[in-house]
């Protein structure tokens, strides 16, 4: 919402008539600038504010002068974080005006999706649950190799990525996955915190198995620095560090894709226990070659193709992920039992989105 100010705003202070190259050269080191409207009818600030926006500008944008509260939504879709008010002035009809519509038809440099964007994701929605379902009929029984196939089929004209923590059983849905097609898109979730052994395997696999895209996704370094400086924030808040270094990565990186594969399977957590080949995770077709394997699956396909191992699986560590949350498990514990040890967490998140089973 936008937020109303009561008197004189501190910031440097800008006519909208000011050029957008002087605008932008004095932003640069400025954290709050002020741009007063000199009529009511100028949309020049509004454009100043949407190319800021646009170009990265951070620090608070204040709207002054000549402005009217039907115009509070726009100033917000626009850029701007407040308006300066004269003393007295009717906050209210600010407040009501801003959220007078709750829909857009167009797209702004704000986060709402515009109504025609809404349409069309309920419409994709209902089109990928009702191809989660019919592949789930189409290939019951059917092995890994058959569900990765049926996926990749170029008639469903889907773009498919795979997800890939390059960890203990990774080996196999990569396995599976390139001998279908190598050129499949494997995003990896470069977090700076995983294992130096993992950063290796990840290359050494890679060669195996004659993979071409490896993608590796980082954390924005500004929500970084602005969030974890100090590469500690796993100490006090674990879900937050996840959010930041595999969430929100993910998320930025997967946002072309129609379908993403990864190597879940039912046995690993509670959480996955009712996994299907096929499902519906927040707009996005997720296929799960392997959610029926057990571990004694995974073991019999990776000495049948002698594939690889991960060097820290000799060491003890049957699930691996960032080395701060990751720990060896003794002989009869859960596979996962050593992923985020004495928390009250069992996923990153990554894969518990709103999901809709087919």
């Amino acid at each position: 919402m936008l937020q109303t100010l009561e008197g004189i705003q501190n910031g440097l202070r800008l006519s909208v008539t000011t050029p957008l190259e002087e605008v932008e050269a004095a932003a640069a080191a400025e954290d709050v600038l002020v741009l007063e409207f000199d009529a009511f009818r100028d949309g020049r600030g509004f454009s100043l504010a949407a190319v800021l926006r646009e170009r990265g500008y951070r620090g608070q944008l204040i709207a002054a002068g000549k402005v009217l509260p039907d115009q509070a939504r726009h100033l917000r879709r626009s850029g701007f974080d407040a308006v300066e008010l004269a003393p007295g002035a009717d906050r209210a009809a600010w407040a009501r005006m801003d959220q007078a519509f709750s829909a857009a038809y167009q797209p702004a440099v704000d986060p709402d999706p515009s109504i025609w964007r809404r349409r069309r994701a309920a419409a994709n929605d209902r089109d990928l649950d009702a191809l989660a379902d019919r592949l789930n009929r189409e290939t019951a029984g059917k092995g890994a190799a058959e569900i990765v196939k049926a996926a990749l089929d170029p008639a469903l004209g889907l773009k498919v990525g795979a997800i890939s923590s390059f960890g203990a059983e990774s080996a196999v849905l990569l396995d599976v996955v390139a001998r279908e097609k190598a050129d499949v898109p494997v995003v990896f979730l470069e977090t700076g915190q995983h294992f130096l052994q993992t950063l290796s395997y990840r290359t050494q696999l890679t060669r195996a198995l004659g993979l071409t895209d490896v993608r590796l996704v980082t954390p924005d370094a500004e929500e970084k620095a602005t969030l974890d400086a100090r590469d500690d924030l796993w100490k006090t808040d674990a879900d937050a560090c996840c959010d930041l270094r595999k969430v929100r990565p993910l998320a930025r990186a997967t946002a072309g894709f129609d379908a993403l594969i990864t190597g879940r399977k039912r046995y690993q957590a509670s959480t996955r226990a009712d996994l299907r080949p096929f499902e519906v995770l927040d707009g996005v077709l997720r296929i799960n070659p392997l959610a029926e394997w057990t571990g004694d699956d995974v073991e019999a396909w990776l000495d049948a193709r002698d594939l690889p191992r991960h060097p820290l699986v000799e060491q003890g560590y049957r699930s691996i992920g960032c080395w701060p949350c990751t720990r060896a498990v003794d002989d009869g514990e859960d596979a996962r039992a050593g992923r985020w040890s004495g928390m009250d967490k069992v996923e990153c998140g990554i894969h518990l989105g709103k999901r809709k089973a087919a």
